[in-house]
């Protein structure tokens, strides 16, 4: 799990990847925000469309690369929390989320974490990858 959260702190732009409405892929960067009893958090906006995605298709998927060509793969099933403690953590801990949300109890804040999450580290090393089942 150290690996994992650590190449997501160390490469802060993650490439979010739900299916679509229209059953398309759809791409977006994000930002994993934090990692609490054994659970990646992320967040968005209820009113973004990355939101109404995930609430038809749950199972999600985040890719990023080190400048030198190593990557992860993390995928899992995004599930929803009301938690204010998580949300106010998430708010402590981002000053992009803060000023996008102000406070924990926003109404169009929603913190979720990925369920059965598995994340793969790779590189062109010739060693092979590494797999975490979280």
């Amino acid at each position: 799990m150290n690996e994992v959260i650590k190449f997501l702190n160390d490469n802060p732009v993650q490439y979010f990847s739900t299916v679509g409405l229209d059953g398309r892929p759809k791409v977006r960067p994000f930002q994993f925000m934090l990692e609490k009893e054994g659970k990646l958090y992320f967040c968005t906006n209820n009113e973004k469309d990355v939101y109404s995605q995930i609430q038809n298709n749950p199972y999600v998927e985040i890719c990023t690369s080190t400048p030198n060509f190593a990557w992860i793969r993390l995928s899992g099933k995004a599930k929803f929390t009301k938690d204010l403690d998580i949300k106010k953590s998430i708010i402590e801990h981002s000053p992009l989320v803060k000023s996008l949300y102000q406070n924990a109890e926003n109404p169009i804040f929603e913190a979720f974490y990925l369920e059965d999450a598995k994340a793969t580290i790779a590189d062109f090393s010739g060693n092979p990858p590494v797999t975490y089942m979280l």
